[in-house]
């Protein structure tokens, strides 16, 4: 295991992941996962993957609790073909046999987290242009990208976060400064995994191979069936919403996150309507507000600051402040369509 302030230059050095036969693949004992619902990043795609040292496994709590030298990694790429990189496409396509295929994608970063003796620590890794080495970038980076999508180009600037909002994007308690993986909790893991093993369900499957002691009462899909794919249209529009807001801001805007002094709390377990943001005047006044009166105005989309601040590319109005420099449309449209059939005024 590397130590603070020695870290690889390299992604390679690592040895989680490997180039072979045309394929981005994960190492021996690195495992692939997916998430029911993604943190938006200027509609980048996402292979993920995890490692445990060997003979040490994780808790099947909601909040798996990963041993020391484990290593959550996330390589965040586009699809593309002959015009250029698209907005969207299955990811099934950009799959071979063990990996992302590199005649289909354009690598743009590898983000770590490395669970050292002290706590969670983040890097960045910058792919080439090639796609061939990834390098560490302590104080991030940024380059214009183009977004093909209708037959139209949508030009924006990728942001590549820097050592120190790495962590501040995974403060887990404010108080402690304490970081913690946000999308690797039993959550957000509840499903099977569709596009490089074929388990009946990542839980079961992780359990199975020790990486995980259990599953929690020996049942899977119904302690956390509370999150959902929000893109899944067969699911209830609450269910979808929620769900949304919970892996795109409920690990900032809890009890103990880095938004825990605006009261309003966007994980899937608040229940209070206050506490959602429901007729929820804001803590501090000014421009983030967009002269809207309170976080969520039930059946008023337009005059709720929550879909505001998620349309706005202002940097002193836009949620998440981090992350993005594109709006999420398909995002901003489900909230709405949530908050504009919510019953009640304020």
């Amino acid at each position: 295991m590397f130590e603070r302030g020695s870290f690889p230059v390299t992604l390679d050095a690592w040895g989680l992941l490997l180039i072979q036969n045309g394929e981005l693949i994960p190492n021996d004992r690195v495992l692939p996962y997916d998430l029911k619902s993604s943190l938006f990043t200027d509609y980048a795609h996402k292979f993920r993957t995890v490692y445990v040292p060997k003979g040490q496994q994780g808790s099947a709590a909601d909040i798996i609790d990963l041993p020391v030298g484990s290593i959550l990694s996330k390589t965040f790429y586009y699809p593309k073909n002959a015009e250029g990189l698209l907005k969207s496409r299955a990811e099934s396509l950009d799959f071979g046999e063990r990996g992302l295929r590199l005649d289909q994608v354009k690598l743009i970063e590898t983000r770590l987290l490395v669970h050292l003796d002290e706590g969670w620590i983040g890097l960045a890794y910058v792919w080439n242009e090639m796609g061939t080495e990834a390098t560490l970038e302590i104080t991030g980076a940024q380059f214009d990208l183009a977004l093909q999508t209708g037959g139209e180009e949508q030009l924006f600037r990728y942001v590549v976060p820097d050592f120190n909002q790495c962590q501040g994007c995974h403060i887990e308690n404010m108080k402690e400064g304490s970081m913690a993986p946000v999308g690797f909790k039993s959550r957000h893991l509840d499903k099977p995994y569709e596009y490089l093993h074929k388990a009946d369900n990542q839980l079961v499957h992780f359990a199975s191979l020790g990486l995980i002691d259990s599953l929690i009462d020996d049942s899977v899909g119904e302690d956390y069936s509370h999150t959902v794919d929000w893109r899944d249209s067969s699911h209830s529009l609450e269910d979808r919403a929620r769900s949304y807001l919970d892996i795109n801001c409920g690990h900032c805007h809890n009890p103990t996150g880095p938004a825990d002094t605006s009261g309003m709390f966007l994980s899937r377990n608040t229940t209070e309507p206050l506490r959602l943001g429901f007729c929820k005047p804001p803590v501090a006044a000014g421009q983030g507000t967009g002269g809207r009166l309170v976080g969520i105005s039930p059946g008023q989309p337009d005059n709720s600051i929550l879909v505001y601040r998620m349309g706005s590319l202002d940097l002193g109005a836009m949620m998440p402040e981090l992350g993005r420099s594109l709006v999420h449309e398909e995002g901003v449209e489900l909230i709405s369509e949530w908050i504009s059939e919510l019953e009640g005024d304020c």
